[in-house]
This record gives structure tokens, C-alpha cells and sequence, in this order.
């Protein structure tokens, strides 16, 4: 009887410690979901849906197959997005691959669709959000002809715009400097550090 009782007494206590350690796991593990999708730019809150998952890197290699240049890498996973129909979807952004599986997104939607599909091919890209829209911008190291880039820090990133069908690198910007309340590092949730800032 003695040793059935001290069994279940440590078998109680063992099991008690093991859901205590999930429960905190599982708290610790939120946060850091929380603090990566939600971010704060000047007490406004943007909340972001952007995936490094197998799924966002199968759909960007099978886009980019065929071509020979980052322009034409770009392009296609800009087609892509542009020609997912635009509807604004009242609730929270959704993911990249809801987006694709529903075949419709608003500015939010479909820019973390296309951010995704940048980051699993290795390009440099950042939220730019602006009052009531969002866009993205992708670092290319070249000079494109009759098209303007923004050059951040000495850098040229050309916009791409998510929602306007058939838009092509180097969309143009819409918007006064003052407007831009940020750029965004989705992954890192982190605001791009901006000394310099042209468009030409």
C-alpha cells in the first residue's frame, strides 16, 4: 500500500511539472509569434503574415523557372500577385498561401504574399507603409531604364506595387516622403534605419 501511494505521489508530481513546462513553453512560444507579426509603427499597429515555410519556396522556385535574370525573377513573382483579384478583406492580413487558395486579397494581403516569395529567393525587401496602403520595395542592384528607383541609404530599391494587375518593377511612387511612415523588415520586425532618401 506504502509504495503504491509514494508511485502515484511522484508519478503526479512528475506529471505536474511536465505540464507546467508546456504551459510555459507554449506562453514563451507566443510571445515571440506575437512580437514577429505585430508591429508598431508611431502607435499604429500593423500586423503581418509572412511565411519561410516549404510551401512559399516551392511556389517561388516553380515561378522563376526559365528565367536568366533577377528582373525576370522579379516579374514573375510580381505577375503572380498582380493578377490575384484585389478585394479588401476586413479582418486580419492572411497568408501568402490563404491568398493564393481564396484568389483574392487586399494591399496587406497580397504584399505579404509577394515579400514571402522575394525572401525565399534571397532578395533584399521591405514594407513600405503609407496612410491606408502598403507596398513593397526590392533591392536590385542595377540600373533600369526609364524607371526611377527610391535609393535608401545610397541603395536602389524599386517599388513593386501588389495591387494594380499587370504592374510592372519600378511602379511609381504615389506618395511624398512625408507620407512614408516606415519601412518595414517583416522577418526581423524591425524599421529600416533611413539616413538617405532619393527617388530618381
Amino acid at each position: 500500500m506504502l509504495f503504491e501511494n509514494k508511485f502515484i505521489y511522484y508519478s503526479s508530481i512528475i506529471v505536474s511539472v511536465v505540464i507546467i513546462l508546456f504551459i510555459v513553453g507554449m506562453i514563451f512560444k507566443s510571445f515571440f509569434i506575437v512580437k514577429n507579426q505585430f508591429i508598431d509603427i508611431g502607435g499604429l499597429t500593423y500586423v503581418n503574415q509572412v511565411r519561410e515555410d516549404d510551401y512559399t519556396l516551392k511556389l517561388a522556385k516553380n515561378l522563376i523557372q526559365g528565367c536568366d535574370t533577377k528582373v525576370c525573377e522579379v516579374q514573375s513573382m510580381l505577375d503572380l500577385v498582380t493578377n490575384i483579384p484585389y478585394k479588401v478583406n476586413k479582418s486580419v492580413a492572411r497568408s501568402g498561401k490563404n491568398v493564393i487558395k481564396q484568389n483574392y486579397g487586399d494591399c496587406d494581403d497580397k504584399s505579404n504574399l509577394l515579400i514571402s516569395l522575394l525572401k525565399a529567393r534571397d532578395y533584399e525587401a521591405y514594407f513600405v507603409l503609407v496612410p491606408k496602403h502598403i507596398f513593397v520595395v526590392v533591392h536590385l542592384n542595377l540600373i533600369l531604364p526609364n524607371k526611377k528607383a527610391l535609393y535608401i541609404n545610397g541603395r536602389p530599391f524599386y517599388i513593386l506595387e501588389s495591387t494594380a494587375k499587370g504592374s510592372q518593377i519600378g511602379f511609381p511612387l504615389k506618395y511624398s516622403f512625408d507620407e512614408i511612415k516606415a519601412f518595414i523588415d517583416p522577418f526581423k520586425n524591425k524599421k529600416l534605419v533611413v539616413d538617405t532618401l532619393e527617388y530618381r
